[in-house]
């Protein structure tokens, strides 16, 4: 690589969709658990780009590559030393700009993730702000007096644990950290700090970035009076890790995070985004009480962010038509004009496969139904594979999430384990030497040698999903109406101009009836739906785990 120049085809920014990411398929890697280049056990940038082809293979439109940055390790990359480079464990920044390249002559886009909300301890800016109280950077974090007992300013909870206040005795204050010690929140209250946060993105978006995925973007700004939550009511104590484990779900977390100049920051980064046209922004919305509205109210208009995700159905709960339907509903209805992003796995919760105890045809209905929702999907790496969660001893663990809370919360390491390529080979392929976490040994039969070449594999049918919505236009841009929930069935429709598609999903292990809307359909995809060629009018059996997607004629 010799310049920037190199990172994107000539003609990528010319005559590009604007609108591509609405229905993007984004496969997220997490890099340490990706591939192994050089034999030390952790996935790497080059280890990535030896793997590109297999993605361009399954059909993504772009990858999301979780952080990369320079790092101590404490939280895996999210706890950020230096927001310009690249930690050494996974390459150099020249290894980036040859990946970049990769993807795009794969025409790839590649999102990365953007970790702002806070930064290690052991970045430059926080060294110095906690050197006194009155430095340049004195205000760059979240720092507040004790109170006259000497007990922290506020009673906010980190989500790893204990309280989210920690002492300095530097400066003889407390400053935040929503998450581990090591993670100390900065203060978006600062112009100075927002400034220098929208430069690290300009940095990115210049080496030819096609976008982010915003970490905890709701978590940006704090009450600037640093007022107290009150407690949450039983009725919406709905998190997955219970609060008798956690007692962080015990509060209404009002002042700690989700403020309302919030919509200012996002704006401002929004006008940074369309100075380059055609790139794009996907958020995660940590919040297990008031996701759907917030990720409704940062994505409303084309001022904010171009796309949110929330938790609803990154839950434990128990996946059902009645349960999607009510998800969508209550989104179109919050911002009927907004674009969700939607996922089943990611990596911080349990896989799917486990969570929701999923058989082999569930799990192929299921990508058919995610690749059918209007908005921007995300898959994550291995997921297409049927991988289920690992299960980790607790010598293996090392997400300081679960060592807080085992063993009644495990962590999130039994779903960051090592890519499986090779069945035959001892670390499934990933490395020559023992990974950072255990390949299980449940996993090598899963493996991609495994898969290829087989028509009736799990992987295939997520590459046929893919090209289903790759195909059609309705799935990728159109509207959604008519959602509606009958018995066990999931369905709605797609529109785009005068066209329409019709999709219906049995969920569950019991075949069930479906009427079809009036007129003549004509099946373009499915399974178990009674019919697989011809004419379709009126009534419809979908057996168990059946699914219909059909064009009006």
């Amino acid at each position: 690589m010799t310049g920037l120049e190199e990172s994107r085809p000539p003609d990528h920014a010319n005559g590009v969709d604007q609108n591509w990411w609405r229905g993007a398929v984004i496969y997220q890697v997490y890099p340490r658990s990706f591939q192994d280049s050089n034999d030390d056990g952790v996935g790497d940038l080059q280890g990535i780009r030896s793997r590109i082809q297999y993605i361009a293979d399954l059909g993504a439109d772009a990858i999301w590559i979780s952080p990369f940055f320079r790092s101590p390790m404490r939280d895996f990359g999210y706890d950020v030393s230096d927001f310009r480079d690249v930690d050494p464990s996974f390459g150099t920044l020249d290894d980036f700009q040859e990946l970049l390249a990769s993807c795009h002559s794969l025409d790839i886009k590649v999102l990365i993730d953007l970790v702002i909300s806070h930064t290690s301890d052991e970045h430059e800016w926080f060294r110095e702000s906690r050197s006194s109280r009155f430095n340049q950077k004195a205000d760059w974090y979240v720092w507040a007096d004790a109170l006259p007992d000497g007990t922290p300013p506020n009673n906010w909870l980190s989500v790893f644990g204990g309280p989210a206040w920690s002492w300095d005795t530097t400066r003889g204050q407390y400053y935040l950290h929503n998450f581990l010690k090591s993670q100390p929140d900065l203060n978006f209250h600062c112009e100075e700090v927002r400034r220098e946060l929208l430069d690290v993105a300009d940095y990115w978006l210049s080496r030819g970035v096609d976008g982010f995925r915003l970490d905890t973007v709701n978590f940006y700004f704090c009450d600037r009076d640093l007022r107290s939550n009150p407690a949450v009511p039983d009725h919406l104590r709905t998190s997955s890790i219970a609060p008798s484990v956690n007692p962080y779900n015990m509060q209404l977390h009002i002042y700690s995070k989700n403020q309302p100049e919030n919509l200012e920051f996002l704006e401002d980064l929004r006008v940074l985004m369309d100075r380059y046209g055609d790139r794009t922004t996907v958020g995660e919305v940590g919040d297990a009480q008031q996701g759907l509205q917030i990720t409704a109210q940062y994505t409303t208009g084309d001022a904010r962010l171009h796309s949110c995700y929330s938790f609803e159905l990154l839950s434990g709960d128990k996946i059902s038509a009645g349960r999607i339907a009510s998800v969508i509903k209550r989104f179109e209805e919050e911002a009927p004009d907004s674009w969700a992003c939607w996922a089943f796995s990611n990596h911080d919760v349990v896989r799917h496969v486990t969570r929701w105890r999923l058989g082999r045809r569930a799990q192929e209905i299921l990508i058919l139904t995610l690749v059918c929702l209007r908005g921007p999907v995300c898959i994550f790496q291995g997921e297409e594979l049927g991988l289920p969660e690992a299960d980790l001893e607790r010598e293996d663990i090392r997400d300081p999430y679960g060592k807080e809370f085992w063993p009644e919360f495990k962590g999130r390491d039994g779903c960051r384990t090592p890519m499986v390529w090779e069945s035959d080979q001892q670390y499934g392929g990933f490395s020559k030497v023992k990974p950072w976490l255990p390949v299980p040994a449940t996993h090598l039969g899963l493996a991609v040698s495994a898969c290829e070449g087989d028509q009736s594999s799990l992987l295939n049918a997520y590459r046929e999903a893919i090209e289903l919505r790759r195909s059609c236009h309705e799935l990728r841009q159109g509207s959604l109406k008519r959602v509606r929930r009958d018995g066990n069935v999931l369905s709605f429709c797609r529109h785009s101009g005068d066209s329409t598609v019709y999709c219906a999903f049995n969920l569950h292990g019991t075949q069930s009836g479906v009427s079809l809307p009036s007129g003549t359909w004509r099946r373009i995809a499915g399974a178990n739906c009674g019919s697989n060629t011809g004419e379709l009018q009126g009534a419809l059996v979908l057996k168990e785990w059946g699914a219909l997607v059909a064009r009006k004629s």
